[in-house]
């Protein structure tokens, strides 16, 4: 393999996937470039939980004190009715070798983005390159983009979200899948929420078929709300009335509905995923976050998975003495977890289920 600083290296996306593994590579002692096709980087959605094993890769990657100034720590997630009682009470699980690692600091998406922006040099930051087209020759690989310029690459890392070219050219014609639910979404002052939301834990209100997340931003002084309701509108960023969302909350406590009444704009977005895709890598292209194993936010894995994806693909990296042995192992190690997490986010919370953390049964043998 090339020296560090010989090996050229692009990243296409510069999401959450795209940006840690800059970062991660940055850190690791490799030059980057990160092809980006919008014309500004920025983050909508939700409030995440980072987990330990992310949070971890913060520290490694000297970001300890910028990502603990943009979250706060949480030990309890809980399952509420819809009138407002309490289901379920559990802590985080450990997923870590240390059982007291039970937490997840919870911060939004926009936050954890802007840190590792914020990490990378803007130079090798390049908005508006939008991948046309890549063709692979023999150890190398050559991007084209849209706007005419042509990179060749020693290593191109696909962080291109769940409709990615570079699956649907290399690995996967599988497309998209739609799960029959929409996901509104906005930030809400804490004084807007009546009560119902906790300073320290995620709470989530359930009925048969209706999700409302209420997941606290306490360095913001700000709620993130979700509000997972089924429809049968396919369309990415539907055009849908708040009123067919209201209408599914009509037995809810009436100060969450009146929590999403007050809500004059929110995000709405279909909830695709993608089926477990049998391989990720090539010699010198590979997948990551989304683009290798989108999932559904139910247990709310995707940013994680990304996160530590971009650090075991540095690890991989620095120890293999080729690109291609590297990204076999790093396949290899991620595959497993992330398809476990693929499956279990396609199980939507109810007030039935007897856990918050179906993963935790895993671990716990593990």
């Amino acid at each position: 393999m090339k020296s560090k600083s010989d090996l050229r290296i692009a990243i296409l996306g510069a999401g959450i996937g795209g940006a840690s593994t800059a970062v991660a590579l940055r850190h690791a002692g490799f030059n980057v470039n990160v092809y980006e096709q919008a014309s500004a980087i920025k983050e909508v959605g939700a409030g995440i939980g980072l987990r330990p094993p992310s949070i971890h890769y913060f520290t490694k990657w000297g970001l300890q004190e910028e990502i603990e100034r943009v979250t706060h720590k949480s030990v309890l997630m809980e399952i509420m009715s819809d009138k407002g009682e309490v289901l379920l009470e559990e802590k985080w699980p450990a997923l870590t070798d240390d059982p007291e690692e039970k937490w997840a600091r919870l911060i939004h998406r926009a936050d954890c983005l802007d840190t590792l922006i914020n990490a990378i040099p803007s130079e090798y930051i390049h908005l508006n390159h939008k991948c046309k087209n890549i063709v692979r020759h023999g150890d190398y690989a050559e991007i084209e983009f849209e706007n005419g310029l042509k990179v060749e690459a020693d290593l191109v890392i696909a962080a291109d979200g769940i409709r990615s070219l570079t699956r649907s050219l290399f690995f996967s014609k599988a497309e998209p899948v739609f799960h029959g639910y929409h996901a509104y979404r906005a930030l809400v002052n804490e004084d807007e929420t009546y009560g119902l939301a906790s300073q320290n834990t995620l709470r989530i209100f359930v009925n048969d078929t209706v999700n409302l997340y209420l997941l606290p931003l306490k360095y913001r002084k700000q709620v993130s709300v979700d509000i997972t309701v089924p429809h049968q509108d396919p369309t990415g960023r539907p055009d849908v009335p708040k009123e067919d969302m209201l209408n599914l909350l009509k037995d809810f406590h009436p100060d969450l509905q009146k929590i999403a009444e007050n809500i004059n704009h929110f995000d709405v977005r279909a909830l695709y995923d993608i089926d477990p895709i049998e391989q990720w890598s090539n010699n010198c292209i590979t997948l990551l976050g989304d683009a290798a194993h989108s999932m559904l936010h139910n247990q709310g894995q995707g940013a994680n998975m990304a996160i530590q994806d971009a650090g075991v693909l540095a690890e991989c990296l620095l120890e293999a003495e080729t690109v291609e042995e590297a990204l076999q192992k790093y396949e290899a190690l991620r595959k497993p977890i992330c398809q476990l997490y693929q499956n279990l986010s396609r199980q939507f919370h109810n007030d039935k289920e007897e856990t918050a953390f179906p993963e935790k049964e895993f671990f716990e043998n593990a």
